[in-house]
């Protein structure tokens, strides 16, 4: 396995699971010392995942950390300043479905929920991030979109409203980065075997779908600092094809 990630510092969002476990684990494996994040009810699966990279001979922070807590995410930038002096790589995966639902009859709990940790949450990740990633040699940022966005599909407009929203947000700031040492991505992972497309479409055979560890390496080349791709939409199918 390559280790051109070796010594790189990554926080992964969402890591306790799909697809943001499999980036966290892919990462660790060429080299990368992972700082793992997922809501604190997911602790012990942030456990699991520290296991199984030490196993590999890796590194592992684990952070239970609701992303709905603006002043944890604050905190969090000043934190991985303080241990390692800089951030390499972000991998903003986290994410909710939310319900699949007329936008009428979606409760305004719900959709707060999802404005909260699909895109807000990302603002404030970057606002607290920006300076830290600034202070690597080759900063990286991914944000992890949808197939969804642009299809408009009925009953999927709060989660589709929400993804459209953060890739708006990804772009800007992409833009914000072009004379930086930031690279800055938005990947599609399209159809995956994950727990949330599951509950999106439960009669789905997930035998017929990607898996998440197919993904990763899509994340970890986006990582490597000799990458030059910027302020793109990535589609994994479309990359998959080419690769």
């Amino acid at each position: 396995m390559s280790n051109n990630l070796i010594d790189r510092i990554a926080l992964v969002t969402g890591a306790s699971r799909g697809i943001g476990r499999a980036v966290a684990l892919e990462l660790a494996r060429r080299g990368a010392h992972i700082i793992a994040l997922s809501r604190p009810l997911s602790q012990a699966a942030l456990e699991e995942l520290d296991d199984e990279i030490t196993e590999l001979g890796g590194k592992c922070t684990i952070v239970p950390l609701d992303l709905r807590d603006g002043d944890a995410i604050d905190r969090l930038g000043s934190l991985i300043y303080e241990r390692w002096g800089r951030l390499d790589i972000l991998v903003a995966n986290a994410g909710v479905l939310g319900t699949l639902t007329p936008l009428g009859h979606l409760d305004p709990k719900d959709w707060q929920e999802l404005l909260d940790v699909n895109i807000t949450a990302n603002w404030r990740l970057i606002r607290s991030l920006d300076p830290i990633l600034k202070l690597s040699k080759a900063g990286r940022a991914m944000f992890v979109s949808s197939a969804a966005v642009g299809k408009n599909r009925p009953y999927w407009g709060g989660y589709t409203v929400s993804k459209a929203a953060l890739d708006a947000l990804a772009l800007t700031y992409a833009a914000e980065c072009e004379i930086t040492n930031i690279k800055v991505n938005i990947i599609d992972p399209g159809p995956t075997a994950t727990r949330m497309r599951a509950k999106a479409m439960p009669g789905e055979d997930p035998d017929s779908l990607p898996k998440p560890a197919d993904l990763a390496p899509l994340f970890a080349e986006l990582a490597d600092e000799n990458c030059d791709t910027h302020g793109e939409l990535i589609r994994y199918r479309e990359w998959a094809k080419a690769n």
